[in-house]
């Protein structure tokens, strides 16, 4: 019976999934304190419904049999490192988290541009669906290179062969950051010194892209006098950055957020750095009707940006808030000992809805 759940789970997550192209997104950013620490940020848009999104906090010698397309039958291991992150669908799909290492890795979707090898069941004892990846990262690594090296020992496959692919952002606590995607079969590690991911075209495709953009610049521009009777003046604040695009296209995102981080304030702490990315990614929020035809959006989904997550490596404190309740909410991970804690599912909100404050005036 066990088995036959997590079947119905899987392929729950499969149907899901499938649909990606059109309601997926992601964006993520990654600022610096003047203390030295790296926040890492992002968003998980799902337009679809409501993918009834969980905290997970898992402990050391925490014991995980890997999915597979014919089942949860495939790589098997056991936790080095104790970690906290957000799970979509099914508790083992964790799509963003940090380790106790210090360790951050997210899940992006990539439709149309990955290409994972394809399924061979003689190889289930090394091989992992997609959506479960992250979770074995933060178990098992805490540097980007041990992930470089032990990748070629597994097999990543897709849940089905109607999903959407994925790729990931991963980053050490030595500020070395890269993206993972898989194409022809093969993993392929691109370094992320811009700190800015979002979702297809490929890494390399949105880096090149941003030189389209370089005549934006922040702040005011000056008078253009056309001739002696007229002159050009800027309608407000911010005009070095008339042009900058607006949609919520992966590549216009990728541009803006390129953008706005470079441009934002360098904070003294990690902490009013952590206030900064939710600030940031505010401006990335997709409202639920820009992803579907009129009267065609779900009701009970307030946004399409169903999450958005802050991690502070060097404090090690995961952050998240979410469409239903705005209130930033953090889980310590130096307070928990992942020696002994349990395995922990929890629901993000314990009520789905915004808290109001109302004001008394006298």
């Amino acid at each position: 019976m066990e088995n036959l759940k997590k079947r119905v789970l899987l392929l729950c997550g499969i149907a899901l999934f499938a649909a990606a192209p059109s309601s997926e997104a992601c964006t993520g950013i990654t600022l610096k304190s003047k203390d030295g620490s790296t926040v890492l940020a992002r968003t998980c848009e799902w337009g679809g419904s409501n993918l009834e999104s969980r905290y997970v906090i898992v402990p050391r010698n925490h014991t995980v049999t890997s999915g597979t397309p014919t089942g949860q039958n495939g790589l098997v291991y056991t936790s080095r490192f104790g970690y906290a992150g957000i799970s979509v669908v099914q508790d083992s799909f964790v799509t963003e988290g940090l380790n106790e290492a210090g360790l951050s890795a997210g899940l992006f979707f990539f439709p149309g541009y990955g290409q994972y090898e394809p399924y061979d069941s003689t190889r289930n004892a090394s091989t992992i669906v997609d959506v479960e990846l992250v979770g074995w990262i933060l178990a098992n690594f805490s540097t980007v290179d041990q992930v470089k090296k032990a990748i070629s020992g597994i097999h990543i496959v897709a849940t089905s062969p109607q999903a959407g692919t994925a790729h990931w952002r991963i980053a050490d606590t030595t500020g070395k950051q890269v993206v993972l995607e898989i194409t022809g079969g093969i993993p392929h590690f691109y370094d992320n010194r811009l700190g800015v991911l979002t979702n297809s075209p490929g890494f390399e495709w949105q880096m090149t892209n941003l030189n389209n953009y370089v005549n934006l610049f922040p702040g005011q521009t000056k008078p253009n006098r056309l001739t002696e009777d007229v002159t050009l003046s800027q309608f407000g604040a911010g005009a070095g950055f008339l042009g900058i695009p607006g949609d919520v296209t992966p590549p216009s995102r990728f541009v803006r957020a390129a953008f706005y981080k470079a441009t934002a304030p360098q904070y003294e702490t990690s902490y009013e750095t952590v206030k900064e990315t939710f600030q940031i990614l505010n401006n990335f929020d997709i409202p639920i009707g820009v992803e579907h035809e009129a009267g065609q959006a779900p009701e009970d989904v307030p946004s399409a940006t169903q999450w958005t997550t802050s991690s502070d490596q060097s404090a090690l404190r995961f952050y998240y808030r979410t469409a239903w309740n705005s209130t930033i909410r953090c889980i310590d991970l130096k307070t928990i000992n992942f020696g002994k804690v349990s395995y922990q599912v929890r629901p993000l909100d314990k009520v789905q809805d915004q808290p109001v404050e109302m004001i008394k005036v006298k």
